[in-house]
């Protein structure tokens, strides 16, 4: 029986705030594995500028490639279509029945998860694990547990301290201005975008 977290998102680029995610949550949750999984087409948004799905998974491989316990996974890629949490959840369950599923979000996603689709499957298959925007929120990512989400079924493990708050639109943004991105992007990720001239309007 393994503890494996799921990190899921467009990942247009992955920047330095998700692997953050990704080490909290290990460290938090005591995960054996944190699953990387880059989305084929995010269900709440379109994503302007998206670079191709083998461009995103190289760039998560190579961002989290000094993370022992990470692994970048294929498998919203290979479904298509839009990305649907709660059927990426039911699928690897249903591979792996006897490891148990946390789902890794931010505070955004986690103050919004009542709306997605099938919420309650979610719940039932995977603890979540929020991570706040900056410290003041810390409190009411716990309201909203308390007041919504533990209604629903949900188990959650909030966390205490924020990530470094970057965008990847930013990072799209200030692609040409290495100086601006400093700290805040993988420097593998950044020369890799510039040699395969992404993020170019």
């Amino acid at each position: 029986m393994s503890r494996i977290g799921i990190l899921g998102g467009t990942f247009n680029p992955i920047h330095n705030g998700h692997i953050q995610m990704a080490e909290y949550s290990h460290d938090a949750a005591k995960l054996d594995k944190v699953i990387l999984m880059p989305t084929f087409a995010p269900p709440h948004k379109e994503s302007a500028n998206l670079a191709s799905c083998e461009h995103r998974l190289n760039m998560c491989r190579l961002a989290s490639a000094e993370l022992p316990y990470a692994e970048v996974s294929d498998f919203e890629i290979k479904l298509e279509g839009k990305s649907y949490t709660y059927r990426t959840l039911q699928l690897l369950k249903s591979q792996n029945e006897n490891d148990d599923f946390y789902f890794i979000v931010g505070a955004d996603m986690f103050l919004s998860m009542q709306n997605w689709k099938n919420p309650e499957i979610i719940f039932r298959l995977a603890t979540v694990i929020a991570i706040p925007r900056d410290d003041d929120s810390v409190s009411e990512l716990k309201e909203h547990y308390d007041n919504v989400l533990k209604k629903m079924g949900a188990k959650a493990i909030i966390l205490n301290h924020s990530v470094l708050t970057v965008s990847s639109t930013y990072v799209r943004d200030n692609i040409d201005n290495g100086t601006a991105l400093e700290n805040l992007i993988d420097s593998r990720v950044f020369n890799y975008i510039k040699e395969n001239n992404l993020y170019r309007v």
